[in-house]
């Protein structure tokens, strides 16, 4: 089965717990495989459970609330990403 980038985006929790089903695995794999943006998205939130796994404390930089907020917003006004791998 050929997956798009929403289809990876809702499989990521279940790829990086190691969840998924062989077939979707397979799938999730070879979707990330020539997907740059999914593999940014894996990486980001593989990065993130790693650097909140303990009990360290980040302090943003100035602004960085604002920003992220505007940016997420931005992103949810412009939809997902045009999926350049799936045929349909």
């Amino acid at each position: 089965m050929v997956l798009n980038c929403r289809h990876v985006w809702d499989q990521i929790s279940g790829y990086l717990d190691n969840t998924l089903d062989a077939a979707t695995r397979a799938d999730v794999e070879e979707h990330l495989a020539h997907c740059e943006i999914c593999s940014a998205v894996l990486d980001s939130t593989r990065n993130i459970l790693i650097l909140t796994a303990d009990d360290r404390v980040f302090e943003l930089p100035l602004g960085y609330s604002e920003r992220l907020h505007a940016r997420l917003t931005q992103a949810i006004l412009e939809g997902p990403p045009t999926d350049t791998t799936s045929s349909g």
